[in-house]
């Protein structure tokens, strides 16, 4: 009697684990002998049919409904607040458990047309000019954590893949450099990354060197022009003034 008073742990139904929640709600019904009645469903009869019973019937129609009732309240137990609110107007564990198979087709159908979405977005993401490697990998990432939640299996390598083909233009002598000294298979997304900073930095100090030692050649230049025309005018003042005298 002590383990039929034992409470089964009920496997709480969530957006993505409707396939193996399903599973350990199957097994349950079949433990209790449920799971006919819950595919089968029970027929309430009309109160014209229910005077014709006799005893027997009585009390298998009674038999029938506590163990609908039963049925109903384990899947009551494998709710959340929002996913209850969807059967709490069934009237039998066979509508229930039907309204349940609709919903999360639904949430499926979602998902689909969601890693759809996803998936082109990845495919033509590409940097642009003027963006940081940080934030491209940010930009990038956020599309593939995407698809991971909607349970959409991408590897690392694809994405590794993915970044390198669709850097800017600035950066194809360190892709090359990758592709040729790297093993893609291995290589993570954080090296890249990290790799890929080193590169940008350099970069960007090298094109700072580049800008200042052009701005002091300006300087100078400036600086010669402007003592050349000096000069210059002065000479020409005096030749005046003396053909003039």
């Amino acid at each position: 009697m002590s383990s039929n008073m034992v409470q089964p742990q009920i496997l709480k139904l969530m957006k993505e684990n409707y396939e193996s929640w399903q599973i350990q709600m199957k097994a349950l019904f079949g433990s209790q002998e449920l799971w006919e009645l819950v595919i089968d469903g029970h027929v309430e009869p009309t109160g014209e049919q229910k005077a014709t019973y006799n005893a027997e019937q009585k009390n298998l129609l009674k038999d029938q409904r506590k163990k609908d009732k039963k049925a109903l309240f384990l899947l009551y137990q494998g709710m959340d607040e929002s996913t209850f609110e969807k059967i709490a107007k069934a009237k039998s564990s066979k509508e229930a458990w039907e309204i349940l198979g609709i919903f999360v087709k639904g949430v499926d159908h979602v998902k689909r047309v969601c890693s759809q979405t996803l998936c082109a977005q990845f495919e033509v993401a590409h940097m642009k000019d003027g963006e940081t490697i940080s934030d491209y990998f940010s930009q990038l990432l956020v599309i593939v954590n995407r698809l991971k939640s909607n349970r959409e299996s991408i590897e690392d390598v694809h994405v590794v893949e993915k970044i390198l083909r669709s850097l800017a233009n600035k950066f194809e002598h360190i892709v090359v450099a990758i592709e040729e000294s790297k093993d893609l298979e291995t290589l993570s997304i954080d090296e890249l990354m990290g790799s890929l900073q080193v590169y940008e930095q350099r970069m960007e100090k090298n094109s700072s060197s580049v800008v200042i030692e052009q701005a002091l050649k300006l300087k100078l230049t400036l600086r010669e022009e402007k003592l050349n025309g000096f000069h210059g005018g002065y000479t020409n003042s005096n030749r005046g003034k003396g053909r003039g005298r």
